[in-house]
C-alpha cells in the first residue's frame, strides 16, 4: 500500500514538472483589479497614452509608478451616452508567454438621436493586482441589451 502512494506521487510530481517545463496552461488566474474614476486616473495615461489610443476599441496595459493599469477604449462615438465597463481580467500561460484576457461590457445609448451631437471617446481605467505588463492582450467583449 504504502508503495503504491509513493509510486502515485513520483507520477504526479512528473507530470506537473512536464507541465511546468512544456508550459502547459492549467487554466486562467483571476486577476484583481478596481475600476478609478476619472480624478482618479495617473495623469500619464490621460496625456501620453490616450492620444493615441482613444480612437480605436481595444484593450492595453501600462505600467505608471510599479503599478499596471488596464484601459479599455470604444473609439469615437458621434454622442454622449456610450459606456464601458470591465467584468473581469484573467491571466493565462502557454510556452512561457503570458495572455491577460479583458472581460468587458460595451452599452450604447437607447436614442442617441435625442443626446448632443458630440463627439465622445468612452474609456475606462483599471488598476490591477498585476506585478508585471503580459505579452499580449485579448479583449473579450459583450453587449449590453
Amino acid at each position: 500500500m504504502k508503495k503504491q502512494f509513493i509510486a502515485i506521487g513520483i507520477a504526479g510530481m512528473a507530470l506537473v514538472g512536464l507541465m511546468i517545463y512544456f508550459g502547459i496552461n492549467i487554466g486562467p488566474a483571476k486577476i484583481g483589479f478596481k475600476t478609478l474614476p476619472e480624478d482618479k486616473v495617473p495623469r500619464a495615461i490621460e496625456a501620453e497614452l490616450m492620444p493615441e489610443y482613444r480612437e480605436m476599441e481595444r484593450a492595453f496595459a501600462c505600467r505608471v509608478d510599479d503599478k499596471v493599469y488596464v484601459v479599455v477604449t470604444r473609439g469615437n462615438k458621434p454622442t454622449s451616452g456610450f459606456e464601458v465597463a470591465v467584468n473581469k481580467l484573467e491571466l493565462t500561460s502557454e510556452n512561457n508567454k503570458s495572455k491577460l484576457t479583458v472581460f468587458a461590457t460595451f452599452a450604447d445609448p437607447e436614442n442617441p438621436e435625442k443626446l448632443a451631437q458630440v463627439e465622445c471617446f468612452p474609456y475606462t481605467v483599471t488598476e490591477t493586482e498585476l506585478t508585471g505588463l503580459p505579452d499580449t492582450i485579448q479583449l473579450k467583449v459583450d453587449y449590453a441589451k
